[in-house]
């Protein structure tokens, strides 16, 4: 059956572009169009906005279809896209940040790695194996695009622990190069690079501009300037989050006064720059903040308790939202930039399209494990998706990847098992929980966040 699943489909914006994309998509045009999600009204607000753009856009050509079974949501599908969230803003992710901050430990996003990305992972991993058991049942040849976060651990888990056949898709490393020069006011035209490592840890290994090294001239302009407001660049790319990403970004900065501090001071001390942005790198590693030097974050532009302040705002900026999108009869669509519609475009005619995508390291990267999820280029076409060889990293960046790599492992684990001492191992082993607090805190720490989660987390041994 030519039918794709959005799981998670009350995700309107994600929704829109995502399935809009697909819908004007001249090979997708007349495909079922299935709809899940476990808040009615937001499923019901995502099949009239989808509603209105396939009428629009498309001649009324697909079959959208909204399902409170999800069983029969996924029968047939050969594509599966999953972008939920377990447990919500509230209450799980402000306990997620609540409760670290009684031990002294600060964070910004919190969702994809550090204590944060662990609890996320823990609460979304068993939810995800119950996608795959349905998938198994109903669609078992389907590819599943996961959209959700924590993006390493959730894809590592699908690919350990079940036969579905699984790609992870994050903005970062199609995000990274556009924003980097625009903040840095470089031309970007004649310009080839190349992105390998982890998902929001993937590493700019080589950049040029008409066959030349163009990372001298990146880094010379990161110490001199002008460095330039990147939201402009980043309304083009996601103008429906320009507001939520942008709120407190200033017209212009200077390169001691910036929005980028974080990653722009690691390419000046380990040699490259990061895919992810600083507000979320500020918490993967040691180094920034810390409760012994609250100097650190007035210096590097660090933003504590972003990710809370992003979600109270799009819960705000809903409503309003919600007209543009959900009662506009005349709504209609402009291909997003997200990756979904090329690549089963590229399945389904063979059309090649070339992406970052999160998958297993099957000997991608020499000097990473075989057991981990790593962000590489990937080719699809009619052959199916192709992730590109990339050989070894430079010894640092590989030594940065593993830290994260081994929490990642044993969060896995922790799922998987239901052992709580790999949940301790994996938090005492994070980089920014271990820097800051004691190896009891830690444990502590543990103890109280699943205490805290209640039902949202499986009982642990």
């Amino acid at each position: 059956m030519n039918k794709i699943t959005f799981l998670g489909a009350g995700s309107t914006v994600f929704a829109k572009n995502v399935l809009g994309d697909c819908m004007t998509t001249d090979c997708l045009r007349d495909w079922e169009y299935a709809l899940f999600d476990i808040d009615p009204k937001r499923l019901e607000e995502s099949y009239m906005m989808l509603s209105n753009i396939n009428r629009n856009s498309n001649g009324g050509k697909a079959r959208i279809v909204k399902y409170t079974d999800r069983l029969e949501a996924l029968r047939g599908a050969k594509y599966v896209c999953n972008a939920i969230q377990v447990g919500g803003y509230d209450p799980c992710t402000i306990t997620d940040f609540e409760v670290p901050k009684k031990y002294g430990l600060l964070q910004t996003i919190g969702d994809t790695n550090g204590i944060g990305g662990i609890f996320r992972a823990l609460r979304t991993i068993p939810v995800m194996l119950d996608f795959a058991k349905d998938m198994e049942q109903v669609c078992p040849d389907a590819l599943f695009i996961n959209y959700t976060n924590p993006m390493s651990m959730l894809t590592l888990a699908m690919n350990r622990a079940t036969p579905i056949q699984t790609i992870g898709l994050c903005h970062s490393h199609q995000e990274c190069v556009p924003m980097l020069l625009g903040r840095l006011g470089l031309p970007k035209d004649g310009v080839n690079y190349r992105i390998a490592g982890i998902n929001h840890m993937a590493w700019l290994l080589e950049i040029t501009r008409h066959g030349e090294d163009y990372y001298p001239e990146i880094k010379q302009r990161a110490l001199t300037g002008p460095i330039l407001d990147p939201l402009a660049e980043m309304a083009v790319l996601y103008p429906e989050y320009a507001e939520i990403l942008g709120a407190r970004t200033p017209e212009e900065h200077t390169p001691e006064d910036h929005d980028d501090m974080v990653r722009f001071e690691m390419m000046k001390q380990f040699g490259y720059y990061i895919t992810e942005s600083s507000e979320h790198s500020s918490e993967y590693y040691p180094y920034f903040i810390k409760k012994g030097h609250p100097e650190l974050i007035d210096r590097y532009n660090i933003p504590l308790d972003e990710y809370p302040r992003r979600c109270r705002l799009q819960i705000k900026m809903w409503e309003e939202q919600a007209k543009k999108l959900v009662h506009n009869e005349e709504l209609t669509h402009k291909r997003s930039h997200e990756y979904a519609a090329s690549i089963i475009e590229a399945l389904e005619t063979g059309k090649p399209f070339s992406f970052g995508g999160n998958v297993m390291n099957t000997g991608l990267i020499d000097n990473l494990p075989a057991d981990c999820c790593v962000e590489v280029t990937c080719l699809a076409n009619e052959g199916g998706i192709q992730p590109c060889h990339i050989g070894a990293l430079p010894h640092q960046l590989a030594a940065l990847n593993m830290r994260q790599i081994s929490v990642h492992q044993l969060t896995v684990d922790a799922a998987l098992s239901g052992r709580k001492d790999d949940i301790y191992q994996a938090a005492l082993l994070d980089p920014h929980a271990s820097a800051e607090l004691t190896i009891d805190e830690i444990r502590a720490l543990v103890d109280e966040l699943i205490e805290a989660h209640g039902d949202w987390l499986p009982k642990y041994h």
